[in-house]
């Protein structure tokens, strides 16, 4: 991502635009990093559970963490029938765990526990924080894709620099279209690889890979009989992609085929 903002900057010529797009960015993607928890939490309605109110979820989790060496995190329930669960906060100190009253209805122990597991990881493996580093990168790549589109439109890009290897209106419009493809495939490319670890330490966590292999099949089955009313912005966060099969945002999944998934799962059990 680095390479492409680089390569917008030697299209763009002018590193005014260009270093203020970056401010810009780095700005609202650190707000973003730093009230991720409270956003996501009151966009699905989610409220904190104490241990005398959900005291088996509780129990799992406690367990998970102190197996993890994680502090403690807040648990929050959403009030959603669709089975599905994500973890945020800007820190292993700042962490939260979120599941909705479906999930908690289908799940036996084991499944659950490798549910939890897995959002945990994401903690251990500070992945909000990578998430959010990408984010930022691909927010700079976005805005300066926008205002090459406009300069090129407006003839803002001098035609003496087509010979300077500036590439001049013909690369800024190629460019506009070619960096934001290429910053979402890296991103969905970080997001499955974060996917894959969080799946693999949170099986290694409760030594039990099959539990989060069955968790994940039933998770898929029942997404598809009952889709989540999820945000896109925010489908990347929960261990299943809670879009449905008929949004054409599915096409574009920052989530690994639960299939391919299901089965490392079980090659580690054996």
């Amino acid at each position: 991502m680095t390479g492409i903002v680089l390569w917008i900057g030697q299209l763009f010529g002018g590193s005014q635009g260009m270093a203020i797009a970056f401010a810009f960015s780095l700005l609202l993607n650190f707000g973003s990093y730093w009230f991720s928890d409270k956003i996501v939490l009151a966009m699905y309605r989610a409220r904190e559970v104490k241990e005398a109110e959900a005291p088996d979820l509780y129990s799992i989790v406690h367990d998970i963490a102190l197996r993890a060496r994680l502090p403690m995190p807040r648990l929050y329930i959403i009030p959603s029938e669709s089975p599905n669960a994500f973890a945020t906060g800007r820190n292993p100190e700042h962490a939260v765990v979120a599941v909705t009253e479906g999930i908690l209805k289908i799940m036996n122990r084991e499944e659950l526990e490798g549910v939890l597991a897995h959002e945990l990881s994401h903690v251990r493996n500070r992945d909000i924080l990578i998430g959010s580093v990408a984010a930022a990168l691909a927010g700079v790549i976005m805005m300066l894709a926008h205002m090459a589109r406009w300069a090129a439109f407006f003839g803002g890009v001098g035609r003496d620099r087509d010979d300077e290897g500036g590439g001049g209106i013909v690369g800024l419009l190629l460019m506009s279209v070619l960096a934001p493809i290429a910053a979402m495939i890296i991103q969905m490319a970080i997001s499955r690889s974060r996917e894959f670890l969080a799946d693999s330490t949170g099986a290694k966590t409760v030594g039990n890979p099959l539990g989060l292999a069955s968790a994940l099949a039933k998770l898929a089955r029942a997404n598809e009989i009952v889709p989540m009313d999820a945000r896109p912005e925010t489908a990347h966060m929960f261990i299943v992609n809670p879009l449905s099969g008929g949004s054409l945002l599915s096409l574009f999944s920052t989530h690994p085929p639960i299939e391919e998934r299901i089965a490392r799962l079980r090659a580690m059990a054996h």
